[in-house]
């Protein structure tokens, strides 16, 4: 009886706890719940639509309801299967689920890049390959360069730039002045808008060079904002809200026109019918090879000493410090390179829209670019190209939804930051090797074997 006795002692003792557990539960789902009320009940619950006397106001309190049943359910089941005190690792399932994309990433990731190249390449013969998306595939494509050139900043360095679209900015407007004013070519100023952005880079390296953390990351939002300002409010220049119309178009490395009549013309040079999605075409080949160069250079810096740099100053600036780096020269590198390509995809994305102001270039865009980062791995180059692919790929699938694609969005980032914290691709291959076989290093499991 004894015995009997003392085995159901812990049994009755665990039987409060999980009761407790739940109780705690509930009322924290209930208190999210009362949140997503607070903050729904003027993004869902009214709206204001036409009528016939003017603006009416809608009421849509079921949505309310909706999303705070949704909050609660999703915090009531966080709370028992991912936050338990006495289990601070992942349910088993995730757990085995987040081993499986590791394993998966080790084995194939050096096959999946070459498969991604390859049908980026013959993405124009497909036979599903229409207007929209090949207009598409030149969106994803200028995000994949805007964020590979992010992530020598942010995933290589360690230094969190919220003003990335700065330099964006100015490579765009760069090659709006320039072309318009000065009559260059596209060809002429690419890489020039490239070196200006490339300056500009370096002028807010130095600003910076002794903030780390939240303060860099201030001090960069600042500088995007001042530079989205001046140029909304230099009208001399850039024609302030007005924007720049008129943009050139690239020629066919300035041997032909993409026009339908006229000298030089694209079809006729090569003796086939006019088409406009010729341009169109020509523009998606151009993004793919500055993302592939962007792509290039940034694996092969990463084998430099300065790449190595970047990534020892990322885990540790104070041991970089007592090691010899020079930690000036290093952060103004980084800053100098990833704005170089900024300018770059800036310039492209000029010449593609043919007219640009400064609403293209507000925080939101630096805020998506950086989500593309640390939701892709941040220091991944394949992890980067596949959230660039899933983020701006997928969003338009929700474009039917209308004002809840931003709902749904926020929601999948969410959950991805919930279930894959490191990443979509947290397996990267290490710069430099102690032994002739090359093994990845999961970010993973670096994070259960420091905890």
């Amino acid at each position: 009886m004894a015995a009997t006795d003392q085995a159901q002692a812990p049994a009755a003792a665990a039987q409060p706890a999980r009761s407790n557990r739940v109780v705690a539960a509930l009322k924290e789902s209930a208190v999210a719940a009362l949140v997503a009320v607070a903050l729904s009940l003027f993004l869902l619950g009214i709206r204001t639509v036409d009528a016939p006397g003017g603006l009416q106001l809608q009421y849509r309190w079921h949505l309310v309801l909706i999303a705070a049943a949704v909050v609660f359910a999703g915090r009531f089941l966080l709370r028992l299967l991912w936050w338990r005190e006495e289990n601070a690792g992942a349910p088993p399932a995730v757990a085995a689920l987040g081993k499986a994309m590791t394993a998966f990433a080790e084995r194939f990731g050096r096959f999946a890049a070459p498969l991604l190249v390859a049908f980026a390449i013959f993405l124009p013969l497909m036979p599903f390959a229409d207007r929209y998306i090949m207009d598409l595939a030149i969106l994803v494509l200028t995000y994949v360069l805007l964020a590979w050139g992010l992530n020598i900043v942010v995933g290589l360095a360690g230094l969190l730039d919220l003003g990335y679209v700065a330099f964006y900015a100015v490579g765009a407007y760069s090659y709006a002045l320039l072309a318009t004013h000065f009559g260059l070519s596209f060809w002429i100023v690419l890489p020039l808008a490239g070196i200006l952005a490339a300056f500009w880079g370096i002028i807010l390296g130095f600003p910076v060079l002794r903030l780390r953390g939240d303060y860099l990351a201030i001090v960069t939002l600042a500088f995007g904002e001042i530079i989205r300002v001046v140029l909304l409010n230099w009208y001399e220049v850039t024609k302030g809200p007005d924007g720049i119309t008129g943009i050139p178009r690239p020629s066919f490395f300035g041997l032909a026109e993409f026009k339908r009549f006229g000298e030089n013309t694209f079809h006729e040079m090569f003796g086939i019918p006019y088409s406009p999605m010729h341009r169109i075409i020509f523009l998606y080949f151009i993004i793919l090879a500055l993302a592939l160069l962007t792509n290039y250079v940034s694996m092969r810096l990463r084998r430099l000493p300065v790449g190595r740099a970047w990534e020892a100053m990322r885990e540790d600036e104070i041991a970089c410090r007592a090691l010899g780096i020079n930690i000036t020269n290093t952060k103004l590198t980084a800053f100098a390179i990833g704005a170089f390509f900024g300018g770059l995809g800036g310039s492209f994305f000029a010449t593609r829209q043919g007219f640009i102001s400064p609403e293209s270039f507000t925080f939101i865009e630096s805020a998506i670019i950086l989500a593309i980062v640390v939701l892709g791995g941040m220091g991944s180059q394949l992890g980067v190209a596949v959230a660039a692919i899933v983020m701006i790929g997928g969003f338009e699938l929700f474009r039917q939804a209308e004002e809840y694609r931003m709902l749904i969005f926020g929601l999948l980032m969410v959950a991805i930051m919930v279930w894959r914290p490191r990443g979509l691709v947290s397996t990267r291959m290490p710069t430099v090797f102690l032994g002739r076989k090359r093994k990845g290093i999961s970010a993973d499991y670096v994070q259960e074997g420091e905890g």
